[in-house]
């Protein structure tokens, strides 16, 4: 059976895909989408991903957003000061034995994300 192998874009709608962008870009070094050849797109380091379907009544994450995504993060405490430090606030922070540790955001237009430092 072929099998896809890895994630290859997550698009979503904003008010602002420009603006939004450029907030990914400065605050957590995600790459501009490449306008042509020349342009260095985001790569990731390779590395566990879930892929979770979450119940409709879930309260993991705000039940306005039919999404969140997670981002793997080498160091949870340095990315979350940084962002503090940006003005940018993240809560639920919480750690999972042998899995690691969690801390949540929204984005500017409320968009719920998951950063996440792998144990080990």
């Amino acid at each position: 059976m072929q099998r896809v192998t890895g994630i290859g874009g997550v698009f979503f709608r904003a008010k602002d895909p420009g603006a939004l962008a450029q907030w990914y870009l400065e605050h957590l070094g995600i790459n501009l989408v490449p306008q042509d050849a020349e342009g260095a797109p985001w790569v990731t380091e390779a590395g566990v991903t879930v892929f979770s379907p979450f119940a409709a009544d879930t309260d993991y994450f705000r039940a306005e957003s039919q999404f969140m995504i997670n981002f793997r993060v080498a160091d949870l405490a340095a990315m979350c000061a940084q962002l503090e430090a940006a003005g940018i606030e993240t809560f639920n922070h919480s750690e999972m034995e042998r899995i690691g540790k969690f801390a949540h955001l929204h984005d500017p237009e409320g968009n719920p994300l998951e950063l996440w430092e792998p144990a080990g």
